[in-house]
């Protein structure tokens, strides 16, 4: 009995210990980007245990036979932040019914949080995985309102359900105006009321209420947390700033297509901005300042900065997010904060793990075939919590399908791997 004991005791421990290896994976040879005060590794290794990052040294080796990635020099960074979008909230934008995002109550419903309505099967979560983009803020839209709703930041890993709400979103300035009785001094106006609201519980001799019961339990919560205000021009900026010093909120100015010209305002602050660094044209009145060294300005000036695709692209081309932090870098830019703002500095302020290459930290890298800010350089491999994901999407698939084997023919006429001679 005790043999039979001791033999099955020993076959348990050799299939733990083979779990255990299984989890396993070792990155050779990477030109990493720590994003921390470690700052740029050459030839280094990282080895990868239970998702987490066990080692990061030079010739590191493994006691056991486990998986290895030979990256030959490749450059490694952080899983990208892809911005505010709604990558899995929407499938096509001219589908209503795909899209959840938007809210059509005509009131301010503070407590909207569209990441309930969250898809992980969506192709667009692959679609912008395979390129390096890791994780996106979930943003809402609602007509009638300044006060957008809840934003969560989610894993594009296929599996992983958004967080619980993180972020409350209000948008101002002339793209709010209709929200807003035709004048952006009613924005101000309605915030202080609703604000109001949530720390008083709304006038109690009848007076007409903008929030619910709900709206207002939400809004008072986010007097703690995190709010995004939307807005370009300078003077939203200015008053934003009035208002967020006055209501002791933890803020970010989002868009600040103008942002530059208080960059010095911001950094007293301790405001952080959101922007595309693509924004170059007044789009609209409140964007005339615009200019391309909008982030080279922030960052000069120590305003910690972050990058965000602005319109539809902030779905479906998320994944060009590194082609924004290039432009960045092109028009002044330092390359290290061009990296930060689409690794780090989101990570910290959204409280996503991956943002940095440490010991301890979460696995969520990618291995880049060229400079990740060079728009011809591709992933050549993502890591998510330390395994091997497979380069597949619904883009990629379509591509094989449909690519001819016989070049003498239109691709339309060949199925890969057959040739219309054999049939």
């Amino acid at each position: 009995m005790s043999r039979i004991y001791l033999r099955i005791s020993g076959l348990l421990l050799l299939l733990l210990s083979l779990s255990v290896t299984s989890q396993e994976l070792l990155i050779k040879d990477a030109r990493i980007h720590t994003m921390g005060s470690a700052g740029v590794l050459e030839s280094s290794d990282i080895l990868i245990r239970n998702g987490k990052i066990a080692k990061i040294g030079k010739s590191l080796t493994a006691d056991t036979k486990i998986q290895v990635i030979d990256a030959a020099g490749r450059e490694l960074s952080p899983g990208l932040f892809g911005g505010l979008g709604t990558v899995g909230l929407g499938e096509i934008s001219l589908e209503s019914s795909t899209i959840d995002q938007q809210l059509d109550l005509q009131q301010m419903r503070p407590e909207f949080s569209p990441g309930l309505a969250y898809n992980p099967a969506s192709s667009l979560v692959a679609i912008n995985r395979i390129e390096g983009v890791l994780y996106t803020v979930l943003s809402p839209t609602q007509a009638g309102s300044i006060i957008e709703g809840q934003g969560s930041t989610v894993l594009l890993d296929g599996k992983s359900m958004p967080s619980s709400a993180q972020v409350l979103f209000i948008s101002m300035g002339a793209a709010a105006k209709a929200d807003s009785g035709g004048s952006r001094a009613a924005q101000f106006m309605l915030l202080e009321q609703a604000f109001t609201e949530a720390q008083k519980g709304g006038d109690q001799n009848g007076q007409f209420r903008l929030l619910t019961h709900a709206g207002r339990a939400t809004l008072k919560q986010w007097q703690q947390k995190p709010v995004i205000f939307m807005l370009d021009r300078a003077a939203d900026i200015r008053q934003a700033l009035g208002f967020i010093k006055r209501h002791k909120l933890n803020a970010v100015i989002a868009g600040a297509a103008e942002g530059w010209m208080l960059a010095a305002e911001l950094k007293a602050a301790g405001i952080p901005v959101i922007i595309d660094p693509l924004v170059n044209l007044p789009g609209s009145f409140d964007s005339l300042g615009a200019r391309l060294d909008n982030a080279a300005i922030l960052a000069a000036a120590g305003v910690e900065v972050m990058f965000s695709a602005a319109g539809a692209s902030a779905a479906h081309n998320m994944r060009k997010i590194r082609q924004s932090a290039g432009n960045a870098v092109a028009n002044g830019m330092p390359y290290a904060a061009a990296m930060a703002a689409i690794t780090s500095v989101p990570a910290k302020f959204f409280g996503y793990a991956g943002g940095q290459i440490k010991v301890g930290e979460v696995a969520n890298l990618v291995i880049w075939d060229g400079d990740p800010l060079e728009v011809t350089s591709a992933a050549y491999a993502v890591i998510i919590k330390g395994e091997n994901t497979a380069m597949v999407s619904r883009q990629t698939l379509l591509r094989d399908r449909y690519l001819p084997t016989d070049n003498k023919l239109p691709r339309a006429y060949i199925h890969p791997g057959r040739s219309l001679l054999s049939r």
